[in-house]
């Protein structure tokens, strides 16, 4: 890297020519867009106040606020790695949308941090108590957006699905273990989010050897409460058939809080729903039919009977029918069993959001545990110690939630704008990657968009700035 680019002409067109000029160009002005959300919300001063900053602050170029909103804002955008931050050190909207100072300042000054400095903070974010806020912000971001656009409201009821997500990963990451299941070796971490709205509340990063239900229920009693005081009145739970053990059903239910399960399938449970499997007499209808009974059902390590829905499905083509099992804590007086089947269904929803999760911020955990060998070019006097590379994976998992907490936003906006769903993907490609042109006239900077952008700006700027920011 490095290199000038030497006027070159293509063979197809001998009258274009490519060239390199120090002009402010950037390929990320949508850093700018999320800046904006970012100030709105206030997140990134709500987290600097809290955290410890171990650096000296006399050594110190770049502010911890500056850095936060660095590696949220290269998630966000796209890029993954830390090195990244190098060659987009000199980027326009980048300076901009990340330094703390305003006017052409930023211009003036410094670049972007680079990597040693980035993995450094990703180091002391990593400590307990900085890593204890991060964990805080992710739902703290949630809510305040989901109030901006509730007119400062909170919502009454939300649903919150838990989750795990398998996360691939390479080389010698500290717990990363393999998982049979998964046929790979992963992270298994556990990812709390919401499907009425698509926000992603609580990232949990676990070793890749544990099973589904390990700790969830102590995470779900946490983000519950969390959720409680800044979201929503209510909150349900919405798990997977991995979950539902004793324990964790007894501590839901100790705490009051509602849930509906997938419940997986054993001699008892196929016992009990053998009289509903057989076919009904007559010609079979055009339209599959589908079926719900109620049964009761007490496992041998629950301590009590439990509301158990059986749903009998017939498939076009198929001899047999297709059934599956419910288990929820609401009774048949409040909510029906068709109800309690739809409310399930919609977990498609979150498992949507995760996806995205996964497949558009696809964070990096790769730290290890190596310690420093050089320090500002020189070996140190004293051998430092490694970092807590497991705990620095866990950062970088949710600086991805913050992002994708950002961008989730802004694909909101942009869809009530156009009236239309919108990907993160489709977000990113169409909206905060485009062609733009910085100039700077009489301290007075202005960011001339592509013609392919400018009208998907021009549609989401109002939605942004009409939201109603407010503390809690």
């Amino acid at each position: 890297m490095g290199e000038t680019l030497q006027p070159v002409s293509p063979r197809f067109n001998r009258s274009l020519r490519i060239e390199s000029r120090a002009d402010r160009l950037t390929g990320d002005p949508g850093a700018i867009l999320l800046r904006e959300v970012l100030e709105g919300s206030g997140i990134v001063d709500w987290m600097a106040a809290r955290m410890v900053d171990p650096r000296r602050q006399e050594d110190v170029t770049h502010d911890l606020a500056s850095l936060l909103r660095t590696s949220i804002l290269l998630a966000a955008q796209g890029w993954r790695d830390q090195d990244d931050a190098d060659a987009l050190r000199h980027d326009p909207a980048f300076r901009l949308a990340t330094k703390s100072a305003a006017g052409v300042t930023p211009l003036s000054g410094p670049g972007l941090a680079s990597q040693p400095t980035l993995s450094r903070v990703t180091a002391a974010l990593a400590a307990p108590t900085n890593l204890q806020v991060l964990h805080a912000a992710v739902l703290e971001l949630a809510g305040r957006g989901i109030r901006a656009e509730r007119g400062g409201q909170r919502a009454k009821c939300l649903t919150l699905d838990v989750d795990s997500a398998p996360l691939e990963v390479h080389g010698h990451q500290p717990k990363a273990e393999w998982n049979g299941h998964y046929a790979a070796r992963i992270y298994h971490p556990l990812i709390t989010s919401i499907a009425e709205t698509g926000d992603m509340l609580d990232a949990r990063l676990r070793p890749g050897n544990v099973g589904t239900a390990d700790g969830a229920l102590d995470v779900i009693l946490d983000v519950v409460d969390r959720a409680q005081k800044s979201l929503c009145e209510v909150a349900m739970v919405r798990i997977d058939a991995g979950f539902p053990s004793a324990a964790l059903l007894a501590g839901l239910e100790a705490r009051k809080i509602d849930y509906v399960s997938r419940l997986r399938s054993n001699t008892v449970l196929e016992r009990a729903a053998e009289p509903y499997l057989k076919r009904p007499p007559g010609r079979r209808p055009l339209e599959p039919r589908m079926w719900l009974h109620e049964l009761r059902y007490q496992a041998d390590s629950w301590d009590k009977p439990r509301r158990v829905i059986l749903v009998v499905k017939e498939r076009e083509g198929d001899l047999l029918f297709d059934h599956f099992f419910l288990v929820t804590s609401r009774p048949w007086t409040e909510q029906a069993r068709s109800e309690v089947l739809a409310h399930y269904r919609e977990r498609g929803k979150a498992e949507g959001h995760m996806g995205e999760l996964k497949d558009v911020l696809a964070p990096a955990l790769s730290s290890t545990n190596r310690a420093k060998s050089h320090w500002r070019g020189r070996k140190p006097k004293a051998v430092t110690p490694a970092v807590d590379a497991f705990a620095c994976n866990e950062v970088r998992l949710l600086i991805a939630c913050l992002a994708y907490e950002v961008m989730h936003i802004a694909r909101r906006a942009m869809a009530r704008a156009t009236g239309t769903g919108w990907s993160l993907r489709r977000l990113r490609e169409r909206v905060l990657r485009a062609g733009a042109r910085l100039t700077v006239s009489a301290r007075r900077m202005t960011l001339a968009l592509s013609a392919a952008a400018a009208p998907f700006w021009a549609a989401i700027w109002p939605q942004i700035t009409a939201l109603h920011w407010a503390d809690p």
